[in-house]
């Protein structure tokens, strides 16, 4: 059997790193021959985790057709998002807890996707289905992921599967996740330590919605000062990268993590489909969202519709 590569999405989070070390490792006690592979330097938070739990960090690739034929994905699917030569090879297994779009394969696949707070969640029920044991520090690393996806649980994208998941990792991490929850989060906040290219790249993904390139970034921070106060070359930062990679529209959500509430600056055109997206207005380029977290459940959704 020839070794597969697994790697989450470009500008991985705690999630796209993850779960393809926890689905890796699943694969491998399958059988399979495979690597757990990054698609981008881990953020501040993941860092944390990783050296919390004195876990390396994963090899970064730029392109995988040059080492296998064959790959699996995790916490994504949709192409854009992907390794850059990911049309030449064979997708072999997908676990995604996002929409299916941009996708299409030659040959069949595995394709596991549930509508879950975290990926790392399917892959828990994946490990206990195949009655295969999750060693303690691997626990800990999914706890990690969850944890970040949902905001502690606090996120609307929440589900029961993500808490019992939560508990489950929990007891065999033997970790207070509460406790070990905000001292994760709080330490992926860290923006001052970023450059303003740096967090607009941070934690993005890319989306085509009604024909339009979209970008969509997320900044955790827990003063909202702390991005205000950079906002202008933030802006700018925003300008030059939709500018130079043909982006229509370019976001950026900053989210509070200890009271659940975003602002969001937004570049390009057209800005009022965002106003229609979030019944509100734009005020110097950017609008107030109390409430929302989830780019993936707040902000996709609507946007798509708004702009179809």
């Amino acid at each position: 059997m020839s070794k597969e590569l697994v790697f989450g999405h470009q500008s991985p989070d705690t999630d796209a790193i993850v779960a393809a070390k926890a689905y890796s490792y699943l694969q491998n006690k399958l059988g399979y021959d495979t690597e757990a592979v990054a698609l981008g330097e881990p953020n501040s938070e993941t860092a944390f985790v990783l050296n919390y739990f004195d876990e390396p960090t994963p090899r970064i690739i730029k392109t995988a057709k040059n080492e296998v034929d064959s790959v699996m994905l995790v916490d994504h699917n949709e192409f854009q998002q992907s390794v850059s030569d990911i049309k030449d090879l064979t997708i072999t297994h997908v676990v995604d807890h996002h929409r299916i779009s941009n996708f299409q394969t030659d040959q069949p696949l595995y394709y596991r996707a549930e509508p879950v707070g975290c990926c790392s969640t399917i892959i828990v029920k994946m490990f206990d289905e195949n009655k295969v044991e999750i060693p303690a520090q691997l626990a800990g690393l999914m706890l990690s992921a969850i944890i970040s996806d949902t905001l502690l649980l606090k996120s609307p994208t929440t589900t029961e599967e993500d808490k019992i998941a939560v508990k489950t990792l929990a007891e065999i991490a033997d970790i207070d996740y509460e406790k070990y929850g905000i001292e994760m989060l709080k330490a992926g906040t860290n923006v001052s330590a970023k450059t303003d290219q740096e967090l607009i790249d941070s934690d993005a993904k890319s989306f085509t919605m009604g024909g339009k390139s979209v970008r969509i970034d997320q900044i955790n921070v827990v003063e909202f000062s702390e991005i205000d106060k950079r906002k202008n070359d933030i802006e700018n930062a925003m300008k030059a990268e939709a500018a130079d990679k043909g982006y229509d529209l370019f976001l950026v959500l900053i989210t509070n993590v200890l009271n659940s509430d975003s602002k969001m600056i937004v570049v390009g055109e057209p800005a009022s489909a965002v106003e229609k997206a979030f019944n509100s207005k734009l005020s110097d380029d950017t609008m107030s969202l109390p409430g929302v977290v989830s780019r993936k459940k707040q902000v996709v959704p609507p946007l798509t519709d708004a702009l179809s």
